[in-house]
């Protein structure tokens, strides 16, 4: 093993899944899928494309004007900014290559990069694979939700740190950064950092919350790569189809490194994933009630048990540190006794993460999580 990979652990999701096998009454709570389907019109409009030889192309390399229109407009209608389809936006392989692609375009080898504990694994990891250092700034509990102090985020944040990875809600945790954490990471930006921005999930967002647009803020707009996705909003993982936005100035190192990572984009999704950028709001607003619902049932199913309640996105955590088990053994014991697959946040951060088991509600309708609370306290008692 190369020594760019010897720290980095495998994914365990894999793992926990392959274990889970095809027990149609396993509760699957290890992988951010959902079974909310994708909008009708996004299904539609990759239908047509399949046989048509514009979308049997590796051109354009950096995705169709169409698509980038699209992606353009959306970025510009959360950030009430403007953006150039031609200079400024990119089209990847989904948000993960996006990720990975603006790490290589701001980052030197060595450089520091600033990330949430919890995060998402695929992120702390691709720093490393691009040669950079995770630096963590934990988030605490709060009034039984996540937050990330800005003191905490300062105190992260050294001479060498020359970006910040935050995502907003953040996956696993689905915390939400408040405007106090999006205005101290601006300002350590404007000190000369970058802002990489995952806004997979900006709109997932419950209880009436509304997102802080980061790139919006003074001196910012020219410090942030916004990286979003079809895949979580859209509910279009498997079109993978993503996007990275940003000043022009470096965007033309962006399209580089996408180009030698993957070429280009997957061209019988994107003519769907324009159709689907181009729905009103209330395509999204009916998945994230719903989400919603299933938040609140496993909530409730959890009461009185170390969860933290998340603001938004797919999952939540369980401190099962607290409980006095380690998360690998708990998720061993959930799927034995409970019949629940959970992924160990092992490697998902640092001391925080360590301590947690994640489950994903989005893929369980609301008649198979009843009940799961007594299934916990059975598997963990």
């Amino acid at each position: 093993m190369t020594g760019r990979l010897a720290g980095i652990p495998g994914f365990g999701i894999d793992r926990v899944a392959a274990a889970a096998g095809d027990d149609p009454g396993v509760l699957r709570m290890e992988n951010l899928d959902t079974d909310v389907p994708p909008p009708a019109a996004a299904v539609e409009a990759t239908r047509r494309a399949v046989g048509e030889d514009d979308a049997n192309s590796y051109l354009p390399f950096t995705g169709t004007r169409a698509l980038r229109e699209a992606v353009a407009g959306h970025v510009g209608r959360g950030t009430g900014l403007a953006y150039d389809p031609d200079t400024e936006v990119v089209i990847t392989c989904g948000g993960m290559e996006g990720l990975f692609d603006a790490v290589l375009a701001v980052t030197e080898a060595g450089d520091e990069v600033v990330l949430t504990d919890p995060t998402y694994a695929g992120m702390v990891n691709r720093v490393r694979l691009a040669g950079g250092e995770p630096r963590l700034a934990p988030l605490h509990v709060e009034g039984g939700e996540w937050r990330l102090d800005p003191d905490d985020l300062r105190a992260a944040t050294g001479p060498r740190a020359r970006a910040l990875m935050l995502m907003s809600p953040s996956m696993p945790s689905g915390a939400v950064l408040d405007r106090a954490a999006w205005e101290a990471a601006a300002d350590l930006c404007r000190a000369g950092r970058w802002l990489v921005y995952n806004a997979a999930m900006e709109r997932i967002l419950f209880d009436g919350r509304r997102p802080v647009a980061a790139a919006a803020l003074p001196g910012m707009r020219e410090r942030t790569l916004v990286v979003g996705s079809v895949s979580k909003e859209l509910r279009m993982i498997g079109w993978r189809i993503g996007w990275v936005v940003g000043p022009a100035a470096v965007m033309a190192d962006v399209a580089k490194a996408h180009i030698y990572n993957v070429v280009t984009p997957t061209g019988l999704t994107q003519s769907g994933a324009a159709a689907a950028l181009a729905l009103p709001p209330a395509d999204v607003e009916g998945a994230v009630a719903e989400w919603q619902r299933r938040r609140d049932v496993v909530l409730a199913e959890l009461d009185g048990l170390p969860v933290v309640r998340p603001g938004g996105g797919w999952s939540l955590l369980l401190d099962v540190t607290a409980l006095g088990l380690s998360p690998a053994e708990a998720s061993e014991r959930l799927l034995r006794i409970g019949r629940i697959a959970a992924t160990p946040m092992t490697g998902w951060g640092g001391a925080v993460a360590d301590r947690h088991v994640r489950f994903v509600y989005s893929n369980e309708p609301v008649e198979r999580l009843r009940g799961m609370g007594e299934r916990v306290r059975r598997s963990l008692a």
